[in-house]
């Protein structure tokens, strides 16, 4: 009898001692993991903002199939919240406490045990680059209970060491998410149509193919600045005028205009002059997508202009029309160009 108390009060001993070593410990966590992708912030920041997407990147639905999730009244947002039963996985609740649109978001992780509740901080930035990818950082921190330090106690490893694997996975395969959203692409030639034809404001330059974009947009600059400092305005949507190609050197000369309802003279030698774009027959292929898929949508109705036996104008010039401004579409899966070519 003499040796069971005994026993009993050297676990008691053990177990007090092994509370108080606990805790001494800093029970204290923080992990952060962060990872480029190459898309707008507001993409990114619009799939994570809700919640039922992340059943589709989160690394932890790999763990157990049979999670049950639970959604609340909203689901993207400020109050927005989630809740989670696993049997491998454990049970707890997500909401949503602050947002900044496009730049972080702020929430609070409650995991139920038999230890108890503990709580943690959950937040994520969305940083813009200059090249238009965008920095993406998912962090968590917290303070672990006394019962929570003794369980990592026997574990072999710690909680930050369980958590960040995790959060890297997850990161991963919500860049793969992404990135196929944002190069998603859909190229339709529409046929034959009547174009309206019109006037518009343009700047005209000769430039090696890898600098289009540039060129494009230095001119943009330039025309919208001269309109509105002349009180012209605008009536439809920007456009390229491809006036000659030079494959053997790589160079193409185009103007770059923005619509206007009525001719406007201008000096012969100004910077910004003004043309008129042809009235007529004209094949018409619509690209949904990124630009940099314009060569296989120039590509696609050229291909039907000869399988249709089509023949171009005598001074026929190609021109592209975009229909929204990617500074408002962030999307590029969602710009939208009209491709014309003049037609007999």
């Amino acid at each position: 009898m003499k040796i069971i108390k005994y026993l009993f009060f050297l676990i008691i001993i053990g177990l007090i001692g092994l509370l108080v070593y606990a805790g001494t410990k800093d029970g204290s966590y923080q992990v952060v993991e962060s990872k480029m992708i190459n898309a707008p912030a507001e993409v990114i920041f619009n799939n994570v903002n809700d919640y039922k997407n992340w059943e589709v990147w989160g690394a932890w639905m790999k763990e157990d199939p049979n999670m049950k999730l639970s959604y609340g009244d909203t689901t993207s947002g400020n109050g927005a919240s989630y809740s989670w039963e696993s049997e491998k996985a454990g049970n707890g609740t997500m909401k949503t406490v602050s947002v900044i649109n496009n730049a972080e978001i702020v929430q609070e992780m409650t995991f139920k045990s038999p230890m108890g509740d503990s709580q943690s901080n959950v937040y994520w930035t969305f940083e813009e680059q200059d090249q238009g990818s965008t920095k993406v950082s998912w962090g968590i921190n917290g303070e672990q209970s006394l019962l929570e330090k003794v369980f990592f106690l026997f574990q072999d490893q710690t909680i930050e060491e369980g958590i960040q694997p995790m959060y890297k996975e997850s990161l991963a395969n919500l860049d793969k998410i992404i990135t196929n959203e944002v190069t998603a692409y859909n190229v339709n030639v529409e046929g034959v149509v009547e174009f309206d034809g019109g006037y518009y404001m343009y700047m005209t330059t000769e430039t090696q193919k890898e600098a289009i974009s540039q060129k494009m947009a230095e001119m943009f600059g330039v025309i919208m600045k001269y309109m509105s400092e002349n009180n012209i305005p605008q009536s439809g949507m920007p456009l390229t005028v491809y006036k000659e190609m030079n494959t053997e050197q790589g160079t193409t000369i185009m103007s770059t205009g923005i619509p206007v309802a009525e001719r406007v003279i201008v000096p012969w030698n100004n910077d910004v002059l003004c043309g008129k774009l042809p009235k007529g027959k004209m094949i018409k292929t619509v690209l949904t997508g990124n630009y940099t898929n314009l060569g296989e949508a120039w590509e696609s109705a050229y291909a039907y202009m000869n399988q249709n036996e089509l023949k171009p104008t005598w001074n026929s010039e190609p021109f592209e029309i975009y229909m929204n401004d990617p500074g408002v579409v962030k999307n590029p899966a969602q710009w939208i160009t009209n491709l014309y070519i003049p037609i007999k």
